[in-house]
């Protein structure tokens, strides 16, 4: 059986009540606003998201009236997500899972799919696998919004690197006590998505933080940095490229 790529110090960190966001992330609202299908009422439009978390996200497309999917590898992140949309009275389907293996997804089912930071959380050829199965479950034609954090990130000189372009134990950044991420190079980027795909746009976004909550290693500033990629699924005849 495959090792699970999902970090388990995730499930303790929903447990202790931390990632719990409210409120959607603003590149999110602008993907859907921007790319949903306009040709058929917003209930035939699916989106689907990997690492989904409480579901902030897919709370908003709900409450836009789109039809929704998460997958998340922790179960106590899974069940806030359910009791949100009962409590709201939404409909989505919540999954736990791996979403680096097979998903248990019908293919050429969604128009849309979200990855908000989710594949930085696994190594370099498991999120290379998960982008192969989002191709399997978009129609052609389909948008995913893909956001890696990028290698100019000051977390990322400051952990340990680990197997598959892990970096463990960050130190200082953003992203201190997180658990294991992968930092992504452009060419890193444009790799993950180099079979079956075409990129409408690829952005590289950086912000700054100075004084005293900095923590910069010789720097003036902390630097969170990150590449906004939206990719289409070219059509059925492509073939993603082979994943290790």
């Amino acid at each position: 059986m495959p090792r699970q790529a999902f970090d388990a110090r995730w499930e303790q960190r929903y447990k202790e009540g931390n990632q719990k966001n409210r409120y959607p992330w603003d590149k999110v609202v602008s993907f859907i606003f921007r790319h949903a299908p306009r040709d058929r009422p917003r209930r035939g439009v699916r989106i689907v998201e990997v690492g989904c978390g409480t579901g902030s996200n897919l709370w908003f497309a709900a409450k836009e009236g789109f039809s929704v999917a998460g997958i998340d590898g922790s179960a106590t992140a899974i069940e806030s997500a359910r009791q949100l949309f009962a409590a709201e009275g939404l409909v989505g389907d919540f999954l736990v899972g791996d979403f680096t293996q097979p998903m248990p997804l019908a293919s050429e089912e969604f128009d849309l799919a979200i990855d908000r930071g989710a594949l930085s959380c696994v190594g370099y050829s498991a999120a290379r696998r998960a982008i192969a199965e989002l191709h399997r479950i978009l129609r052609p034609g389909g948008l995913l919004l893909f956001n890696p954090y990028s290698r100019a990130h000051s977390s990322f000189a400051a952990g340990v690197p680990q197997d598959d372009g892990l970096v463990d134990e960050i130190t200082s950044g953003t992203m201190v006590g997180v658990g294991a991420l992968c930092f992504y190079s452009e060419e890193m980027v444009r790799g993950a998505v180099a079979g079956g795909w075409q990129i409408v746009s690829l952005t590289h976004g950086e912000s700054r933080t100075s004084g005293p909550t900095a923590s910069p290693h010789g720097a003036d500033a902390d630097v969170h940095a990150e590449w906004d990629a939206i990719v289409r699924k070219l059509d059925r005849h492509h073939q993603v490229a082979p994943t290790t």
